[in-house]
């Protein structure tokens, strides 16, 4: 049956309700504003002279990070007849959109960083797929669900819609179930401020007035309970940011962005088959039909300045990246005797007492962060394998030895590191030049790079890159049953109030390789994702693992008698953050270096977008800077409504 037919039906209220609730005062001003005349995207981007498109004489440009800011960059300058290399340190391509291959029974299966929607405002993504022609890749979800722990709240569901703001909020009250629950009051001067807020946003003047308050602080004193439970709070996490550490003016423009300037709706589409076959593997594809080149594990291991700009850049492939010396912070959350902890999530380094070695907590199998037992054994919690103290493969999966690396330097509360090589192999470095070069890695990767700059480095952009923070760690769970169960909800839904989950996705439903699955098995496959979650309450990953499992046999209870068949953990601590006052210091797409351009989340835009938007416009205004510079057309770039209409 479709799920539409099981729908809980909400009984209709009228518009002047709903205006009674917003106040009348607050929205006569607001009805001008057409419900029937749909706001078309604002072009953020494009040349009003006919330049030419394409280079006629040879220019090379270097691009460091393949996420999809790095591929976004050079599928656009490839296009333009620039000769292309992206470099890339993983072994696969699209950075948090990313896929690699696990065994499940005999299996494969591509594995993901979680999923990801495809949100009708995505304009400059969406128009990549277009002219890749990969329409057929992605399938409309219909609509999706918003679920509370033990019903604090009913369901709130979100179909698609093309009514503009303030026309958007009031069919939101029209639908939703807890309309008489928001408790906005907006004869309170706080409650009014809230709502000139987030209707009023102004890139400059939003960021002056509120990027020195977090979003906890913000909503501490008189807020609307009901608004904060039912959608600042899900949608400040969903921005990957806790509430405690992001900007109000961070989240008043993810709010924009995706409600309030939006008139697009707030449905999604999601993948056939994973983010890699869907969306990266395409782009690379077309990057490579045009003579670019692209090299995935590499190792950045000098990046050399001349003449106040970069000159060259040198690159290891494969095992001898662990050569490159890093600095990691010491870990004060995981506490034992005889062992310090540095780094966290799936970077996690131990070092014994007086030991001059560090090894890798990583396990060599599928990336899991390995933990020392009382036997003096290291156990991945995962799949099942054991190493000795040394870091020696004893038992299970993996192929490789933990990695071991040399402690360089030690500073107060941090170390350097180096790697140490399993043998004495020639180690084969390639040094690169180019016309420009674009780091669009993300934030630890981008600070990394400027740690092997030798030469006259800028200091003031080498400070802006120092002083980018990282948001809290994220976690993906996705585990196989053996059987299905009943869902009353959408395949992908956002939860709330749980210790660590935040939303479940029903993959057995949704990608094609799982339905194929669940058809010839009857099993299923579900996906619980943690956003932003404390380190100090989930330390290890035994914990996130044992956590995830209670929180899943409480939201899907009939699982409980199912047989697990397998599990695969995602955890990583690599998402830019936009704590309060980081607005000003963030840098811009233009680097102020002649030939060195930005691209990535944690770049300052100049129009709202969020999440893969976000990465995507940034990478194709690092193309545009490189554009202007050798006088060719721009890409044209399109946004929401850069401001809200109650802007004063």
């Amino acid at each position: 049956m479709n799920q539409l037919t099981n729908l809980k039906s909400f009984p209709l209220v009228s518009r002047r309700t709903i205006l009674k609730l917003l106040t009348i005062g607050a929205t006569t001003g607001l009805l001008g504003y057409t419900r029937f005349s749909k706001p078309q995207p604002t072009v953020f981007t494009q040349d009003s002279l006919d330049l030419p498109r394409y280079l006629n004489n040879s220019k090379s440009v270097v691009i460091v990070g393949g996420g999809l800011a790095g591929l976004a960059c050079a599928y656009e300058l490839s296009q333009r007849g620039f000769t292309v290399t992206l470099l890339e340190k993983s072994p696969q391509l699209g950075g948090k959109i990313a896929s690699w291959s696990v065994d499940v029974g005999g299996e494969k299966f591509m594995m993901e960083h979680g999923f990801h929607g495809f949100f009708p405002q995505y304009y400059n993504l969406n128009s990549l797929v277009e002219e890749l022609n990969i329409n057929d890749n992605f399938q409309s979800l219909e609509f999706y669900s918003m679920v509370f722990r033990e019903g604090k709240y009913d369901p709130e569901v979100f179909r698609p819609s093309s009514s503009a703001f303030p026309w958007n909020v009031v069919d939101l009250g029209i639908s939703s179930p807890n309309r008489f629950r928001w408790g906005i009051n907006l004869a309170k001067p706080k409650h009014w401020e809230v709502f000139r807020a987030i209707g009023g946003f102004q890139v400059e003047k939003t960021y002056q007035q509120l990027d020195n308050l977090s979003v906890a602080e913000w909503v501490e004193k008189d807020f609307p309970q009901g608004l904060y439970d039912l959608y600042f709070l899900p949608f400040a996490k969903s921005s990957l940011n806790a509430p405690d550490k992001l900007s109000v003016a961070e989240l008043m423009q993810f709010f924009h962005f995706y409600f309030f300037g939006n008139p697009e709706g707030l449905a999604f589409n999601g993948t056939r088959q994973d983010m890699g076959t869907s969306l990266v593997q395409p782009i690379a594809k077309e990057i490579e039909n045009k003579g670019g080149k692209i090299f995935t594990d590499v190792g950045i291991s000098k990046i050399y300045w001349q003449d106040n700009k970069i000159s060259s850049i040198s690159y290891q492939l494969g095992e001898a990246k662990s050569l490159v010396p890093f600095w990691v912070e010491r870990n004060w959350e995981i506490n034992q005797e005889e062992v310090n902890y540095f780094g966290s999530s799936d970077r996690l380094f131990a070092i014994e007492a007086n030991s001059d070695e560090a090894i890798s907590l990583t396990c060599s199998h599928q990336g899991c962060t390995v933990e020392l037992a009382e036997d003096g054994n290291f156990y991945c919690p995962c799949h099942g394998a054991v190493y000795d103290r040394k870091g020696k493969v004893l038992t299970g999966p993996p192929k490789r030895n933990l990695s071991r690396y040399k402690i360089n330097q030690s500073r107060e509360n941090k170390v350097q590191l180096v790697g140490i090589t399993e043998n004495n192999s020639e180690i084969i470095s390639t040094e690169i030049q180019a016309d420009y070069y674009v780091f669009a890695t993300d934030v630890p990767g981008v600070q990394q790079l400027f740690n092997v700059m030798e030469g006259e480095v800028n200091q003031n952009v080498k400070s802006q890159i120092q002083k980018l923070h990282i948001a809290d760690p994220f976690a993906v769970c996705r585990f196989w049953f053996d059987r299905d169960f009943d869902w009353q909800h959408s395949n992908f839904t956002s939860l709330s109030g749980y210790q660590l989950t935040d939303s479940i996705t029903l993959y057995h439903r949704i990608q094609e390789q799982f339905i194929q699955w669940h058809e010839k098995t009857g099993g299923s496959v579900v996906e619980l994702h943690a956003y932003c979650y404390k380190e100090k309450q989930f330390p290890t990953q035994e914990i996130l693992l044992t956590t995830f499992a209670q929180e899943l046999y409480e939201i899907v209870p009939e699982l409980k008698e199912a047989n697990l068949l397998h599990r695969e953990l995602v955890n990583q601590k690599n998402f830019s953050a936009y704590p309060p006052g980081s607005y000003q210091q963030r840098p811009e797409t233009n680097s102020g270096i002649s030939n060195l351009m930005f691209a990535g989340d944690w770049v300052k835009m100049p129009f709202p977008c969020g999440l893969m938007e976000r990465a995507i416009s940034s990478g194709l205004l690092a193309a545009n800077e490189i554009l202007t510079k050798e006088g060719l057309q721009r890409r044209k770039l399109l946004s929401v409504n850069p401001e809200g209409i109650l802007k004063i």
